[in-house]
């Protein structure tokens, strides 16, 4: 859970800033502890604590 309360669920597609450039990535598993989430990009998926994260956006299909 971020620092607004907000959960991300295995599945969910996330957009956020990295070098300046905004990214989106596909949330594979999520644990208390960490995140794995591909930048689906050919590169490998990358694993982070929750607290390290940028802000970031969860799309939402509804919304769309």
């Amino acid at each position: 859970m971020d620092a607004a309360g907000v959960t991300l669920h295995d599945g969910d597609v996330i957009e956020f800033e990295q070098e300046g450039q905004v990214v989106t990535a596909l949330v594979l598993l999520t644990t208390p502890e960490a995140v794995i989430f591909d930048l689906c990009d050919g590169s490998m998926p990358r694993v982070a604590h929750h607290q390290d994260l940028p802000s970031y956006l969860i799309f939402d299909g509804k919304a769309a």
